[in-house]
């Protein structure tokens, strides 16, 4: 067996601890008592440090190193000379972290966690404080372990966006905020405003599940090799090859809510399931990166699911299920009332227009918390601060405020960019697709999703971790990482929505 061989079946181990971690976590988030959460800790903990102790094995390092030496005489552009890259990446990346910081990070995050679910349920911040506290000193110790170029945040960031820079992120969302605000100002301004009262109707929870099914398998989901769940906080998670679990949450009194939730974790789930299954555990079987994953689950949300041809296709599926509700309402209204645009407390639930508003403002709050200039006591009133200042709004209390996210309880700082990311990785890869496949509207309101779904599969799940997200939207769309083309989409939409000119 070549040191190549020997490398990818250790680092096949490491996926399979992993995805054990998956399963143990997927029950804490949807099926586990709560008096289970403590020793539920010391599980995720435990394999925590395990797949720790295997990444950072000094044989296998010995093996990559080997490795790399092999593959140089192979293909520079085939997926061993790329695994091996990657997973040496991985390996110097891990080597850097103590064992005894990995379990902290992990037992913080479960119990912190547990925290901001009862924190988020009786509205008082200080429940979760010191574990928020505890997270930022974790995480600033897990900048200096593995190291940082302009700013510590660079080191957060790169664990999701693996290559990306704060600074660059900065910049471009400066460019998207200076071209969003203007448009809101139209919008809101605007005579021209939906009727959303239809949505806030009465929706049977079990036609709910049952319709956000339908959509998700129409546009290819497959449940035979996944399934869907109830949570607090909507998430999608893989367990293992053939093995992809949505989760979503269900307001009797919203339709939007669990809808277009479980669209958007089943874009995550097509993406995992259009990923190479014979490379499982390896990087091309795996994603590129967390704003890529992003860019498929906002796709499908929004470029699809709040499209005009999408609900001239669909809304005799919600008429079917729900007559008494939308009595009043035909497929025009139904459309423009889930693409009204106001500014709001709840990102999960927020407008195309208003969404990176609301990441912009916590990718602000968590550098700031990360480089000492806030403290945690001091966030909430910060987050409403924020909250007055972009969308000119400010929240009622904590649970609709600063509680309202699951990602720092759990750890998760330098995620929140990935979103807005998605956003803008999404309208690229839109562009194109609408390009190579000679107009996607029509193709919709036919209600042929197929079409899209295989030049996503072709163009980017396949790829899988062989190139970084910045290489891989040069190579989709042509160009690198840009504002204009989501902003060009959201400007033409919406003037035609509200009757304005920007």
């Amino acid at each position: 067996m070549t040191a190549i061989e020997q490398a990818f079946q250790h680092a096949r181990r490491i996926a399979l601890v992993d995805a054990t971690k998956a399963v143990v976590s997927w029950d804490e988030q949807t099926k586990m008592p709560t008096a289970a959460g403590a020793y539920r800790a010391e599980q995720l903990t435990f394999l925590s440090g395990l797949k720790h102790q295997k990444e950072t094995d000094a044989a296998y390092g010995e093996l990559l190193a080997k490795a790399s030496e092999e593959v140089e005489a192979l293909d520079p552009k085939s997926d061993e000379v790329a695994s091996v890259r990657w997973l040496r990446r991985d390996f110097e990346r891990a080597t850097k972290l103590p064992q005894s910081l990995v379990e902290a990070l992990t037992k913080n995050s479960v119990t912190g966690q547990q925290a901001w679910i009862e924190a988020r349920k009786q509205d008082r911040f200080e429940m979760l404080q010191p574990f928020l506290e505890r997270t930022i000193e974790l995480k600033r110790e897990y900048a200096e372990a593995v190291g940082y170029g302009e700013c510590m945040y660079d080191a957060l960031l790169d664990e999701f966006e693996p290559g990306e820079r704060t600074g660059r992120v900065r910049d471009v969302f400066r460019a998207l905020r200076d071209g969003l605000v203007p448009l809101l100002q139209a919008i809101v301004g605007s005579d021209k405003q939906p009727r959303t009262d239809v949505l806030k109707a009465r929706y049977a929870i079990d036609k709910q599940r049952e319709i956000g099914m339908l959509a998700a398998s129409r546009f290819g989901f497959d449940f035979e090799h996944g399934r869907l769940d109830i949570t607090t906080h909507p998430f999608c998670t893989t367990l293992g090859p053939k093995d992809v679990r949505l989760t979503t949450r269900y307001d009797e009194d919203f339709f939007s809510s669990a809808f277009f939730g479980t669209i958007h974790e089943a874009g995550h789930g097509m993406y995992e399931q259009g990923l190479r299954d014979d490379w499982y555990g390896l990087p091309p079987g795996r994603a590129c990166s967390m704003a890529i994953h992003e860019s498929q689950s906002r796709l499908w949300e929004n470029s699809v699911a709040r499209s005009r041809a999408f609900w001239n296709h669909f809304f005799p599926e919600v008429r079917e299920r729900f007559s008494d509700s939308v009595k009043e309402c035909d497929a025009d209204g139904f459309y423009r009332a889930v693409n009204a645009v106001q500014p709001s407390l709840i990102r999960v639930e927020a407008d195309e227009v208003t969404y990176n508003l609301h990441i912009i403002i916590r990718f602000e709050l968590e550098q700031a918390m990360i480089d000492g200039e806030l403290a945690v006591a001091d966030l909430p009133e910060a987050w409403n601060e924020k909250y007055r200042d972009f969308l000119g709004i400010e929240p009622p209390n904590n649970s609709d405020g600063v509680l309202q996210d699951i990602h720092w309880s759990i750890g998760y700082l330098g995620y929140f960019p990935t979103y807005a990311l998605g956003n803008l990785y999404a309208a690229q890869f839109l562009e194109q697709a609408d390009a190579d496949l000679g107009g996607l509207d029509a193709q919709f309101e036919r209600g042929k999703f197929d079409p899209l779904k295989d030049w996503l599969h072709k163009k980017i799940h396949t790829r899988g971790q062989c190139v970084t997200a910045a290489d891989l939207v040069q190579e989709v769309a042509g160009q690198p990482l840009s504002e204009q083309p989501l902003l060009r989409g959201l400007q033409a939409k919406y003037s035609d929505l509200y009757g304005i000119t920007v």
